[in-house]
C-alpha cells in the first residue's frame, strides 16, 4: 500500500506493509512461526535461519549462495577465517553470520546451531588426517564422519533446531570394503539413533568448476594411472544440481526422514571419463594400468608424507568399486529436478586445459580418438 501526503515544504512517501495470512508459516516440527518479508530474493527474508557445516568446502559454497539467494539467514562455520571470507558476497548485508567452531568443541556447535531452524551438515574428508607423518594430523574418518555428525546433532536436539539434514555419501555401506563409505554409513546411523526424521542426502562423485575429480583428470595429477582395468563404473554429479536439491529441501518439510540419492543421468568408466578429457582438451592424457594391489603400495607409502591429500589407500579402493544406487531410493526426480548431463557441460570445465592454438575450437563429441597414446585429430 501506498500513501503519499504533502505539507508546505516536503513530499514524503510512505510504503505501508500489509499482512496476509499466507505471510504467517509455522514450523511443522516446533510449531515456531517464521514470516516472510519482501518480494523475494537476497535482499529479503524467507524468515529461515541455517547453518551450513562444511561451507568452506567444494559442494558448501554452492549450498550458501543458493540458500542466501532466496533471502535465507546463513550461520557459516569455519576454522580458518580466510577459507571463509568469499562466502560474505553470497548474501546481502547481514545475510550471512561468519563463527569460528572447532567439531571436538560442543560450545562452539550449540553456539552455531542455536538460532537456527535447519542444519545442513556437509562436513566430510576423503582422505584422513591423523595417520603417523611426519607432522601431526587430526581427523581420521571416523572422527570426521561419525563422532562429528554425532557431535552435530546432539548439539541440535539439545538446542530444538526443527531440522537438519545430514551430506552422507552414495555406496555409504556398513560393509562396504571403503573405510570411508563404512564411517559415511555409520555417521548417518549415529544421526538417526539422535534425531529419526533427519534427511540424508547421498550424492555421488560430484564435478564443479573447484573440483578434484575433472581437475585432476585435466591436469594429470593424481589420476594418470587406472586400477581395475579402469572399468569401474560411477555416475558422476554436478555439484550446482546436488545445492539445487538441498535449496529444495529447505522448504519441502516433506523431505523429513527421508533418504535421498542423488547421481548424474549416464554411467560412466574412468576410460570413458579419460576419452571425453582428451576429446576436449585436445592433449594425450597418458594412462598407466596398475595392478591394485601395486597401486594400494605406492599409495601407503605417499601416504606417509606430510599434507598428502592426492592419494591414499582408501582412494585406490573407491576406485575400483561400481557405483550402485538403492533400488527404489528418492532420487532427483522426486524433487522435480532434472539433473545435468556431463556431456552436456564438460566442455565449460575442460577447456581449460587447451593450449592457446586451439583453445576456441568447438567440441563435438567424437571428434577425436586415442591410437598408442597419441591424440588425433579427425577431420
Amino acid at each position: 500500500m501506498l500513501i503519499a501526503y504533502k505539507d508546505a515544504r516536503v513530499l514524503t512517501t510512505t510504503y505501508l506493509t500489509q499482512r496476509l495470512i499466507h505471510d504467517l508459516m509455522l514450523r511443522r516440527k516446533t510449531g515456531q512461526p517464521f514470516i516472510r518479508q519482501g518480494g523475494g530474493g537476497r535482499s529479503t527474508s524467507n524468515g529461515h535461519i541455517a547453518t551450513v557445516f562444511g561451507c568452506t568446502g567444494f559442494l558448501g559454497r554452492y549450498v550458501v549462495h543458493r540458500l542466501a539467494q532466496q533471502g535465507t539467514q546463513v550461520v557459516v562455520p569455519f576454522r580458518d577465517s580466510e577459507e571463509a571470507r568469499h562466502l560474505r558476497v553470497t548474501g546481502d548485508l547481514g545475510q550471512i553470520i561468519p563463527l569460528e567452531f572447532d567439531l571436538k568443541n560442543r560450545e562452539t556447535i550449540n553456539e552455531c546451531v542455536r538460532h537456527s531452524d535447519i542444519v545442513y551438515n556437509l562436513v566430510g574428508r576423503d582422505y584422513e588426517t591423523n595417520s603417523i607423518t611426519l607432522v601431526a594430523r587430526n581427523f581420521s574418518f571416523d572422527q570426521v564422519h561419525v563422532d562429528g555428525a554425532r557431535a552435530i546433532a546432539e548439539a541440535c536436539a539439545e538446542n530444538d533446531v526443527a531440522r537438519l539434514v545430514q551430506v552422507s555419501s552414495l555406496n555409504a555401506n556398513e560393509d562396504s570394503t571403503s573405510a570411508f563409505l563404512r564411517s559415511k554409513a555409520k555417521g548417518e546411523k549415529a544421526v538417526r539413533e539422535i534425531i529419526p526424521d533427519t534427511t540424508i542426502v547421498r550424492p555421488g562423485t560430484m564435478y564443479g568448476q573447484e573440483d578434484r575429480f575433472l581437475n585432476r583428470i585435466g591436469t594429470g595429477e593424481g589420476w594418470q594411472f587406472w586400477v581395475n582395468e579402469s572399468q569401474a563404473k560411477i555416475r558422476p554429479v554436478y555439484a550446482i544440481d546436488v545445492a539445487q536439491a538441498l535449496e529444495v529441501i529447505l522448504g519441502a518439510e516433506s523431505t523429513m526422514g527421508k533418504t535421498y540419492e542423488f547421481y548424474g543421468p549416464k554411467e560412466y568408466s574412468y576410460q570413458q571419463l579419460f576419452d571425453i578429457a582428451r576429446e576436449i582438451s585436445k592433449k594425450p592424457l597418458p594412462t598407466y594400468n596398475l595392478p591394485t594391489s601395486v597401486a594400494k603400495l605406492a599409495a601407503s607409502v605417499l601416504d606417509k608424507f606430510p599434507y598428502n591429500q592426492m592419494i591414499s589407500p582408501d582412494l585406490i579402493e573407491r576406485m575400483t568399486l561400481d557405483d550402485k544406487p538403492t533400488p527404489g531410493a528418492l532420487t532427483f526426480a522426486d524433487l522435480y529436478i532434472e539433473p545435468t548431463d556431463l556431456d552436456a557441460v564438460a566442455l565449460q570445465f575442460l577447456r581449460r586445459f587447451r593450449s592457446t592454438a586451439v583453445f576456441d575450437l568447438p567440441y563435438e563429441k567424437g571428434e577425436g580418438q586415442v591410437k598408442k597414446g597419441v591424440y588425433h585429430v579427425i577431420d
